[in-house]
């Protein structure tokens, strides 16, 4: 898929994204697409596939436009170092460049990716609201593989977990749980978290694999210990027992934290047909997955859920899973 114009952009990301009953929202913007990777796995043309998807699919009206914003820089401190966030905003302000052989950095991106930090904090806002339940945030660059300190495997800001504590310290909860099932393991994630037993974190993911995170004798260190869940699957995994194993885990993880607000980092490179990472799982299981969290949010957290795009790098598998995350959202 070729690069669009922003007049394209703007009948593509029209409108703004509810179901009928304001129950759940779809967060996005052109601006996500001008973090530019070159040749890449992780490029513009993965939005621009999943945004087109769902509008032919006519499963969502569209996708607010002209909105986001660049997040003010107390809330991303409150995850990342100052170190961190300036490394990235240097080598922007340069004209760009790499952090590492994986993550790219381009003249846009600093804000572009607190952007997309902003965006989640204003899907957690909608779901506190009355009314508003499930939110999904489809957003560039993806983020749980960024560590406090370092910004690494495509991801420059977490956002899910600059999510968590916003929605800890704006909405006054204690208990986050974060679902991650990308193919890749979370580490930046897990290890923000670590020792904070509020914020319990579980994640299903390929092992070994990069970034070779995630066994399952990683359950948090002091008072965070057993608040980390890892499932790590082999290469080769039926799709039947990854289900199994993904269900049971989950509600483990759910009754150790019992949430006030469910979090999901939704990459989807487990997918079969995905070039990076694959788990064997088809377009289907992903609808399976999000059924599976929705009913712990409903169990515990008044079904607030918001989902945040992670990993996905086939792009027809890509548009078709969210397509089906979407519709058991909505």
């Amino acid at each position: 898929m070729s690069a669009v114009d922003k007049p394209a952009k703007e009948k593509l990301l029209s409108s703004e994204a509810t179901h009928k009953a304001d129950t759940f929202r779809v967060f996005g913007d052109w601006r996500f697409l001008e973090h530019q990777t070159g040749r890449h796995p992780e490029s513009p043309v993965r939005l621009q596939a999943i945004y087109e998807g769902l509008r032919k699919a006519g499963v969502v009206d569209g996708v607010p436009k002209g909105q986001v914003r660049p997040a003010p820089l107390d809330v991303v401190l409150q995850v990342h170092s100052e170190e961190l966030v300036n490394r990235v905003k240097r080598l922007a302000e340069k004209g760009g460049g790499r952090i590492d052989s994986d993550t790219v950095v381009s003249r846009a991106s600093y804000e572009v990716a607190l952007c997309a930090v902003q965006i989640t904090c204003d899907a957690v806002d909608y779901v506190f609201r009355n009314g508003g339940k499930r939110a999904l945030c489809l957003l560039r660059p993806p983020g749980h593989h960024a560590t406090k300190d370092r910004s690494m495997g495509f991801c420059l800001f977490n956002n899910v977990a600059v999510a968590a504590e916003y929605a800890r310290a704006k909405h006054q909860i204690e208990r986050v749980l974060i679902v991650d099932w990308d193919v890749h393991h979370g580490n930046g994630t897990q290890e923000i978290f670590y020792d904070n037993p509020d914020v319990v974190y579980f994640s299903v993911h390929r092992f070994p694999f990069y970034p070779g995170t995630g066994t399952e004798r990683e359950i948090g260190t002091g008072r965070g210990l057993g608040a980390t869940f890892n499932l790590p699957l082999r290469f080769g995994v039926s799709r039947e027992e990854y289900l199994q194993k993904f269900r049971q885990t989950l509600n483990e993880a759910a009754k150790r934290c019992r949430p006030e607000l469910v979090l999901v980092s939704a990459g989807f490179d487990a997918h079969a047909a995905d070039p990076i990472g694959s788990l064997g799982l088809e377009t289907e299981d992903f609808k399976t997955l999000t059924e599976e969290v929705l009913e712990v949010a409903d169990r515990y957290s008044q079904g607030r859920l918001v989902s945040v795009l992670e990993g996905g790098y086939n792009l027809q598998a890509l548009s078709e899973s969210v397509e089906c995350h979407v519709r058991a959202l909505s």
